[in-house]
């Protein structure tokens, strides 16, 4: 997990310049230079996730502390507003797209170009904006580097950091869902937009499906964030989120057949929709949960996300040309069920043990 180390050397507001590097350069689309640039867009995109889950979290924890409300009421809002925002980029992007491609130019350079000058634009207002963050301390006070640490001693104590929350039998218990998490991710847009939603509406209708998943993902995230508050409440969404998903892939495994007219146009957006709600429920409550168990370790927390998300997407992506849909949805049901059983196991008997033992 280097992302630890960079971010923890580098301000936080420096974790959006690799992307927009890359984007300024332009990197030609040969063979030879996609793999290269994927790695370095996801080492890139771990810097910035490690940061956003650390620096909202510690926000949200130093604005309950200032204005005196409940802590984990506030870190639901928190992270509620900004999965809100981030999904809806789902429903804008596309829009956007369609709108500067609506004249029939898909693929000449004219269109391209303007469609990627709108995105660095976009980019490079969210790098200008991070720079005017500052992080604080629990105690609300600027942190400053030790210069009196040495490189080696703060190496160990990174090290630690990233390998602590292994050893933590609440992280061990939340991890399957996190890959879970991911898992979802990577099937609506591998899996999903493939063989459910182009044989249904066309390689046009994509975007529009998309669309409707974004959209319902930032709607279903502003509501959890709203009514999240503790561990309890967070069971109770997170429960919600697994038994909507696991109706949509028994639906597609055991029922589901293309047809035709308006439930055939339909029967997708619905899908789409219920997915999206699934997806809004796992980024904020997944968040929320981290923020509130491991506020001591907040790096190593997120650190932890984005490795066994990122991985699980890789997973999907990797496996998408091997097997067919139905065995993709056999493994996403048990991977759903045991996630489900390993966080029911965590929220309903270890954290009571680790809330009397602290209290």
């Amino acid at each position: 997990m280097p992302e630890m180390f960079i971010f923890s050397a580098l301000p936080s507001s420096w974790s959006f310049l690799p992307m927009v590097l890359f984007r300024i350069l332009r990197v030609p689309s040969t063979p030879y230079t996609m793999v290269p640039a994927s790695v370095y867009l996801g080492f890139s995109a771990s810097i910035i996730w490690v940061g956003q889950g650390t620096y909202l979290t510690s926000t949200a924890r130093s604005h309950a502390r200032d204005y005196n409300l409940h802590e984990g009421t506030v870190i639901g809002k928190f992270n509620g507003e900004f999965w809100g925002l981030f999904a809806s980029h789902q429903f804008v992007g596309n829009l956007i797209t369609l709108a500067l491609l609506s004249d029939g130019t898909e693929g000449s350079t004219s269109s391209t170009t303007l469609l990627y000058v709108v995105f660095l634009c976009s980019m490079t207002l969210g790098t200008i904006l991070m720079c005017f963050l500052t992080k604080k301390t629990d105690e609300g006070e600027s942190r400053q580097p030790d210069s009196s640490v040495s490189f080696y001693s703060n190496v160990v104590s990174l090290s630690k950091s990233v390998i602590n929350p292994l050893f933590d039998v609440r992280m061990l218990l939340v991890i399957p869902l996190i890959a879970y998490s991911g898992l979802q991710q990577a099937f609506v847009w591998a899996e999903f937009t493939k063989d459910i939603v182009t044989p249904a509406l066309g390689e046009s209708g994509v975007g529009g499906a998309m669309a409707v998943y974004g959209a319902f993902d930032a709607i279903c995230s502003l509501a959890a964030g709203r009514l999240t508050s503790g561990p309890k409440s967070i069971t109770l969404i997170v429960s919600g989120g697994a038994f909507i998903q696991a109706i949509v892939f028994l639906w597609l495994l055991l029922a589901y057949r293309l047809t035709s007219g308006v439930l055939g146009i339909m029967y997708p957006l619905l899908m789409a929709a219920i997915l999206g709600i699934g997806d809004g429920v796992f980024n904020t409550q997944l968040s929320a949960l981290l923020g509130i168990l491991f506020k001591h370790d907040m790096e190593g927390a997120f650190a932890q996300l984005k490795v066994w998300q990122s991985a699980s997407i890789a997973v999907v992506f990797f496996l998408s040309s091997y097997i067919s849909l139905k065995a993709m949805l056999v493994i996403m049901l048990a991977a759903l069920c045991i996630s489900y059983a390993g966080f029911l196991f965590l929220t309903l008997k270890v954290e009571k043990a680790f809330s009397s033992s602290s209290s």
